[in-house]
């Protein structure tokens, strides 16, 4: 099996190799503009306050002339109906703007490392291409699909809930595909605030040492929030009560001495806590401190923005820098937007992106520089002897690729049709030009592109390396497919081989766990539901469609219980289907108790037009762990999903080795081991999709397989042959051991994470261990603990002292945590507990009607486990409807 995580340090390498190549071949405009691009994405929990901040966002920068409202249904980024009417965002949107909105200064200032020396980035304009992605724990694939494509990140907390769990997924999410992040804590204006419990909990629950680059300003009279304190630039920042926020009074740290000493004491702590973490990381800073003799408030700020730049960038980043506000009060975004330009990277200083060309993982910066081996006669060579013969064809080869970009998501628009967002990683796109499909094998003309703004959008000519664009009336392209654009190709052959197998990185599609039936009105519309359901499941890959081969009943299924709502609505309001949709159910799975005999199965028929035959012998076997089964010299492993193992056996096929030619394995040149191999491979994937006892999907089985040659293939055998004679081989297999023994039943156990309020803790842990058969792990007992959290084993994860952490107190917080006291107060308890999936449908009103709608959770699969006892005759009888 393929990975694509290579190594941090080999990427750093290769990235330097290729800024030098792309350089060479675009203009110092298209230099310039690359380095003033930043591509962001605002993630958080639901109702943490995205939507809101980017509304501010687009404010501030000039894009709109008034500031939008959740509750009014009037913002920008939130345009679908079905958003404004629930308030919360459902799908992802990007937009673009300039930040800052106009600058005097037209030059890029000197670099000195790739960190302007003198002369802070957020003085110069860039541009800024955002997405806002949804929080709600249904909708993981928005943002799992928006962060592939992002540079950065602004993480937004709610100062009153705190590190909540769907921030703790995402978070998780972004580590995964090295995303370099700011945190934003927000609604620090309302009753509950708590900026220094908030703090401690973003190193005992993200793992992350917080550099508060920021402290909340409360004013000493009346305690409200009146601006923020930057521990950067040693000043306050003041905004007018009940404006817009356009208007930002700065206050030395004299003048802060004069009118809130207190204040001013507690921004000096904060900017010695700043340098002296710094320090600990940085051997720069060090320097610095010494240069300045030791004096913390004497280092020039841009040094401090210089050696946070540094920690950003860094993977894994160890320190996160944090900023304070409240975006409905308009408080502390334009600091967060000059923090986004000043910190987060360009599209030139992000890791080399991640490539698959003929089965080989590299980067796409080793195949542009020319030292990937393109040609068959390279490939047998060992790196670095003999490529410089091939060197001019290869060149020629790669100079012709006009540009190569991801499609991200794909959304059917009612007036503009199909829209493609792409992201383009190497050179251009044009409008009108023909783009070759390398996951479908397919060419495609692009005929027209877009800038998109939320909803609206303006006509481009092309979209450029390191931008977001769309591109309308692409017919088949789908989420994950890799798009070229090639100066003289083929339209039916594409690129030159193999050119025309490289893949970028593809987006990883997490599995549904409900699903409800769809029965169209009458058979005279079956026709038209299936055509609407392929549009969904085009724009939302999360989404599975499957047929019931006994019923012929259409099942749709999802994410979660709002997933399916939305896809319904969606279903009859939008494409105004006439269909029937039932209730939710749950995709359970199967697995056997006992091995089979073995069976053996010989097709011999018709497949296309042509005879064709092909032998398979296979038996099955309980696989009752997780670990994977090592390859020997004569048996071959292949994990398949659902914890599925496939075992190939063959005393005289090497399979540690290299490919053996045809004399070595008695393979027909049209059959290499690696086509037979992914032709049973296929098959037997067909066969695991339904069970022999409920027709759910197989889970925890090993597959063995005696691969022979000389029995098994024939003269006219073909790939279709051996794919349909391994899947039919595996499915008597089934039925064998359904009549030695039952089939279990397997159901998804949830690892569930609820955040309630202290005072409703208890009805709430009753209700999931008495009722609903839970397991509770652990409770959150408080910020203060000194070690980390212990399940978080990843070995780059820093070890964070939760005392050494600088936060400002809290005085005005009735939640607050007094230091070392584990007391919560008035504050969210969180419950962590493994609960079957089957108790979850519908725990969301119940939670709400225990915690006075107070209470929020998120979950995801655990595993899967067997089904036994009462439960058991439980769940059959709604399965079979008795």
């Amino acid at each position: 099996m393929l990975t694509w995580r290579l190594c941090h340090s080999t990427r750093l390498l290769l990235r330097q190799s290729v800024r030098a190549f792309a350089s060479s071949t675009r203009t110092r405009a298209e230099n310039d503009a690359l380095l003033r691009t930043r591509n962001i994405g605002i993630i958080a929990h639901i109702d943490a306050g995205k939507t809101t901040t980017t509304e501010r966002m687009l404010f501030y920068s000039g894009h709109t002339r008034r500031i939008g409202d959740v509750d009014d249904g009037s913002t920008v980024t939130d345009f679908l109906p079905a958003e404004r009417a629930r308030g919360i965002t459902i799908q992802s949107a990007a937009i673009s703007f300039n930040w800052p909105p106009s600058s005097a200064n037209d030059e890029l200032p000197k670099q000195k490392e790739g960190i302007s020396s003198n002369v802070r980035r957020s003085s110069i304009q860039h541009n800024v291409n955002l997405i806002d992605t949804p929080g709600h724990a249904d909708f993981t694939f928005e943002v799992l699909r928006s962060l592939r494509i992002l540079d950065g990140a602004v993480c937004i907390l709610d100062g009153v809930a705190g590190v909540e769990a769907q921030t703790e997924k995402v978070w998780t999410q972004a580590n995964h595909y090295q995303i370099p992040r700011l945190i934003f804590v927000n609604k620090l204006d309302r009753e509950g605030a708590a900026f220094h419990r908030t703090v401690k909990e973003i190193g005992s629950h993200l793992h992350a040492w917080p550099a508060v680059c920021q402290i909340p300003w409360f004013r000493a009279g009346d305690r409200r929030l009146c601006g923020v304190g930057d521990a950067v630039g040693l000043q306050g920042l003041l905004w007018e009560e009940n404006s817009d926020g356009r208007a930002i009074q700065s206050l030395s740290m004299d003048e802060l001495r004069k009118i809130e000493p207190t204040f001013a004491e507690e921004l000096q702590k904060a900017r010695i806590a700043l340098v002296e973490l710094l320090s600990e990381h940085d051997d720069q800073m060090v320097e610095n401190f010494l240069e300045y003799e030791e004096d913390h408030l004497a280092i020039p700020a841009m040094d401090i923005w210089s050696s946070l730049r540094r920690f950003t960038l860094q993977y894994p980043q160890k320190l996160v820098p944090v900023f304070a506000g409240a975006s409905f009060r308009n408080i502390g975004v334009q600091p967060l937007l000059d923090a986004v330009v000043d910190l987060l990277p360009s599209p030139e200083e992000r890791p080399d992106p991640e490539v698959n060309i003929e089965g080989v993982l590299t980067t796409l910066s080793d195949l542009l520089n020319g030292t990937l081996a393109l040609s068959p006669q390279d490939k047998k060579r060992k790196p670095g002897k003999g490529l410089a013969n091939n060197r001019g064809k290869q060149s020629t080869i790669l100079q012709n690729l006009q540009g190569c970009a991801l499609a991200f998501k794909v959304v059917n628009d009612p007036k503009r049709g199909v829209l493609v967002y792409v992201r383009v990683y190497s050179g251009s796109i044009g409008r009108g030009l023909p783009l070759f499909n390398t996951n479908l094998s397919i060419t495609e003309r692009a005929p027209k592109l877009l800038k998109m703004y939320a909803s609206d959008a303006v006509d481009i000519a092309s979209i450029t390396t390191g931008q977001i664009g769309v591109i309308v009336g692409l017919k088949y392209t789908r989420t994950g497919d890799t798009l070229l654009s090639y100066n003289g190709m083929n339209p039916k052959t594409g690129p030159p081989s193999p050119l025309n197998t490289l893949q970028l990185r593809p987006i990883t599609v997490p599995p549904p766990v409900f699903f409800t039936s769809v029965e169209p009105a009458s058979l005279s519309e079956e026709k038209q539901i299936a055509e609407t359901l392929q549009i969904l499941l085009r724009e939302d890959p999360s989404l599975n469609v499957s047929t019931d081969p006994e019923s012929g009943q259409t099942h749709l299924a999802g994410m979660g219980e709002l997933h399916l709502e939305i896809a319904r609505d969606r279903l009859i309001q939008d494409f105004k289907a006439n269909a029937t949709i039932g209730d939710i159910e749950i995709n359970y799975r199967e697995a056997p108790t006992r091995a089979s005999n073995t069976h053996t199965i010989t097709i011999d028929r018709d497949i296309g037009g042509k005879k064709a035959r092909a032998s398979c012998k296979a038996l099955i076997e309980p696989h009752t762990t997780t670990d994977g089964l090592e390859t020997t010299e004569t048996t071959h492993q292949i994990p398949l999903p659902e914890n599925n193992h496939l075992t190939f056996s063959h005393p005289t096929i090497d399979f540690s080795g290299q490919p053996l030619t045809t004399e070595d394995t008695a393979l027909p040149p049209s059959l290499p081991l690696p086509t037979i191999i992914s032709s049973i491979t296929n098959g037997i994937t067909a066969a695991l999709a339904r069970g022999p006892t409920n027709n759910f999907p197989i889970h925890s089985t090993r597959i063995k397989l005696e691969l022979d040659p000389a029995s098994q293939i024939f003269p006219d055998t073909t790939p279709a042959a051996i794919s349909i004679a391994a899947r039919e081989a595996v499915k008597a297999c089934f039925e064998d051991a359904a009549q030695k023994a039952t089939f279990s039943l397997m159901e998804p156990l949830m690892a569930v994470r609820i955040s309630v309020p202290e005072s409703d803790l208890g009805s709430v842990i009753h209700d999931l261990s008495s009722a609903r058969g839970g397991q509770i792990l652990s409770l959150d007992g408080g910020v203060d603990d000194t070690s980390t959290t212990s399940s978080n084993n990843d070995e780059d994860t820093p070890r964070i002292d939760i005392k050494k952490i600088y936060a400002p107190p809290d005085p005005f917080s009735s939640g607050y945590v007094t230091e070392g006291s584990g007391v919560y107060g008035g504050r969210n308890r969180q419950v962590i507990a493994k609960v079957p999936l089957r108790e979850m449908v519908g725990y969301l009103k119940s939670l709400r009607s225990l915690t006075g709608g107070r209470g929020t959770f998120v979950m995801g699969v655990d595993r899967f486990e067997k089904v036994g006892g009462q439960r058991l005759n439980g769940i059959l009888r709604d399965i079979r409807g008795s």
